[in-house]
């Protein structure tokens, strides 16, 4: 067992110089960007509690493997379910007993509904709406790979989002983006 002052010191010389190069592993072990932080964070830990049992011999190789686990240890643990909007809730390999007819058919109508209403969106804001919250990109990465600026992304993001959720939530219809600032629809602009 080391003292802990002994092993802070040995943490921030021997571990700490390499975040970088662990930041660039996590990225690479296509990770998504918002959770690295917290990914290291947790190779970290597990370092440092290992470390104070026993110091590994090669601290950047120990590191490395570590964070090789965590994410394989993740990937054992996240049921990853891609779910096409569009597709049947029967050809999903769920336990029939845990679902009761009537859940199933709420499950299948929301569904539906959503579809439905992903459908009525604006190319813009469907668009969007798939790579933040399907792909779970970052603004930066989503705004690049559409060519939009981050503040056009985030507003189609905050009106599509509104649509859905009042279509889900209370039963209307999703309102198509405005076309300009005093909120005239383009059929209606020059009718």
């Amino acid at each position: 067992m080391f003292i802990t002052s002994e092993l802070d010191r040995w943490f921030a010389r021997e571990i700490l110089p390499h975040e970088a190069a662990l930041t660039r592993y996590l990225h690479r072990a296509r990770q998504r960007p918002a959770d690295v932080p917290d990914l290291r964070q947790e190779v970290y830990v597990r370092v440092y509690e290992s470390a104070a049992r026993q110091l590994p011999t090669s601290p950047r190789a120990f590191l490395f493997q570590t964070a090789r686990n965590l994410i394989v240890d993740r990937a054992r643990r996240e049921r990853i379910v891609s779910i096409d909007y569009t597709q049947d809730l029967d050809s999903l390999n769920v336990l029939i007993d845990e679902i009761s007819p009537e859940q199933r058919l709420s499950a299948r109508q929301e569904l539906k509904q959503l579809s439905t209403a992903l459908d009525q969106l604006s190319d813009d804001c469907r668009r969007v709406i798939w790579l933040r919250r399907v792909e779970g990109l970052s603004q930066k990465e989503a705004a690049e790979r559409l060519s939009l600026p981050e503040g056009t992304l985030e507003s189609h993001l905050c009106r599509g989002i509104r649509a859905l959720m009042k279509v889900v939530l209370g039963g209307g219809t999703p309102d198509r983006p405005r076309a300009n600032a005093r909120g005239l629809d383009n059929e209606t602009k020059h009718g």
